[in-house]
């Protein structure tokens, strides 16, 4: 029997990423601290997609680890946003942001462990 193939498309899940963080800010609450994080979240949280869309159109490597790591930036900053959600109580549970905050969780790993190969490939630097 032969192995199922999956298709691993980092560009989507970003994309799908940022769009569960739209969905997250347009349930938070209207109130002063539910709108500023909400505006927060949804810039951090859905930069990270077009920023590796124009890393993909990186000029050089160094260009690549450069816009990968504004992708990296704003994952790191998403996961604060989020967990500051999650310890405010402006969700109903806490429990419902751990899946995104585990996909956050994970994005950055990938992000981490990719520009850390890219910059060892331009003779160990990781500019």
């Amino acid at each position: 029997m032969p192995k199922e193939v999956r298709t691993y498309d980092l560009e989507d899940r970003l994309i799908e990423f940022g769009v569960q963080i739209i969905r997250l800010a347009e349930s938070l609450p209207k109130t002063i601290a539910g709108n500023h994080i909400s505006c927060q979240i949804v810039r951090s949280g859905t930069s990270p997609a077009p920023n590796y869309g124009e890393a993909q159109g990186a000029e050089s490597r160094s260009d690549f680890i450069h816009k990968m790591r504004i992708c990296l930036k704003e994952l790191r900053e998403t996961r604060v946003w989020l967990l500051m959600t999650a310890k405010a109580n402006l969700v109903e549970s806490a429990r419902e942001l751990d899946p995104l905050i585990g996909q956050c969780n994970e994005l950055i790993s990938i992000f981490a462990t990719s520009i850390k190969t890219a910059g060892q490939k331009i003779g160990g630097k990781e500019r």
